[in-house]
């Protein structure tokens, strides 16, 4: 019996991560394999309650470092209740977003200190280290033409340098994690990101 890996997807939001979850899900389905899937934060009782709490645009006054620590309570809980369970059982975890985007996101958008960050990672993913990142990247013109009509939360409504900052800190963190991310171009036809996800999963799949 395969082992149960742990597969996240990063990205800007609108860089398809949604679409390519719903077709990654589609494959393993259609070759018999178990999975969860998860998103962030969420995925648990109290994770969803803490995601109503940070994606409320009403919650404008919140601090970065309140807003880290959010984050991070809703990703310990989610680690230690149903991802590190769903991996010992062999199943393919697959989580919308995890840890890269609070080192992403509060780290080089919020500028808050990166080795803390680091730090509080570890621990609030209980040691847990992604076996694929998917990163799917895509300009900033592209993320605007893709929210244009969508209702944004609080973070989907920062201003441009922000989501920039963003961008620039997920591919720092992909140059420095190669061996475990794999960048994609957002822009790419859906089926065609979709065949890249599935043969890079598959080769970590088989070996393992």
């Amino acid at each position: 019996m395969k082992k149960g890996l742990l597969i996240t997807f990063e990205g800007l939001d609108g860089s398809g991560k949604t679409t390519q979850i719903r077709e990654f899900i589609k494959q393993l389905e259609d070759n018999h394999i178990d999975y969860q899937l998860f998103r962030e934060p969420g995925g648990t009782k109290i994770g969803e309650k803490i995601r109503e709490i940070l994606l409320d645009k009403n919650n404008i006054e919140m601090s970065e470092v309140a807003e880290l620590l959010l984050y991070s309570a809703s990703r310990n809980q989610l680690s230690i209740k149903k991802i590190r369970p769903a991996l010992m059982d062999n199943k393919i975890v697959i989580c919308d977003r995890f840890y890269d985007s609070t080192t992403a996101y509060q780290g080089h958008a919020r500028k808050l200190d990166l080795e803390f960050i680091q730090s509080l990672n570890r621990v609030a993913a209980d040691n847990l280290i992604p076996d694929i990142t998917f990163l799917l990247d895509i300009s900033l013109e592209e993320r605007k033409n893709r929210l244009d009509n969508k209702k944004l939360d609080r973070l989907e409504q920062e201003a441009g340098e922000f989501h920039r900052r963003v961008r620039q800190g997920f591919l720092n963190l992909a140059k420095h994690n190669q061996d475990r991310f794999f960048v994609i171009k957002g822009t790419q036809p859906i089926d065609l990101i979709r065949d890249q996800i599935w043969s890079k999963f598959q080769e970590k799949y088989t070996t393992e």
